[in-house]
């Protein structure tokens, strides 16, 4: 066993990227505050293939160096909108016919190993605040809100490490894993 060199990966290049087939899900960033956190998520949507991300609120867009910092260039590949507001971006992705889900922790949330996804649907998965989370009307716009469990301590994850999470599940359950 070694360990693979970039070349021996087959990674595809940012032009096949763009014309390759996107799992159907879009990230929503709920005014996240660290360009560290979106460059790691636009990172990770990179991986999966997604879509798009949807920047929103104080959320930083690209170009910026610490976005890139964490983004390796995937703020390049993936493709990316910002809107003033979250809400704006709800109805616009509920428009072009997208399940909602907040990732947060509230009554009633179903939780990630639970959810059944459909293999035709579409998914926009909504990431808040390092501090406050997902802000309460976006919760109340959304179809229904995902919860990670947790058997520790603390009470959240880290935002980029809950939309890996969360993206993992999706891309396996829809058949991107193979």
């Amino acid at each position: 066993m070694h360990k693979l060199r970039v070349e021996e990966m087959g990674r595809l290049e940012v032009a096949e990227f763009k014309v390759a087939e996107k799992l159907p899900v879009v990230m929503v960033l709920d005014n996240i505050r660290s360009l560290h956190n979106v460059g790691s998520v636009f990172r990770t949507a990179d991986a999966f293939r997604l879509q798009r991300v949807c920047l929103c609120g104080i959320t930083g867009c690209p170009p910026q160096q610490e976005i890139h910092k964490t983004a390796l260039g995937a703020e390049d590949s993936v493709d990316w909108q910002y809107y003033p507001t979250t809400e704006e971006a709800l109805a616009a992705l509920r428009a072009e016919g997208y399940t909602i889900y907040s990732i947060e922790q509230v009554e009633g949330s179903l939780k990630l190993d639970e959810i059944s996804l459909s293999s035709n649907g579409r998914y926009a998965l909504v990431m808040g605040n390092e501090v406050k989370g997902v802000q309460q009307q976006v919760v109340d716009a959304s179809d229904a809100c995902i919860e990670i469990p947790q058997f520790g301590t603390k009470h959240s994850l880290n935002v980029s490490v809950t939309a890996g999470i969360v993206m993992w599940e999706f891309a396996r359950q829809l058949g991107f894993t193979k």
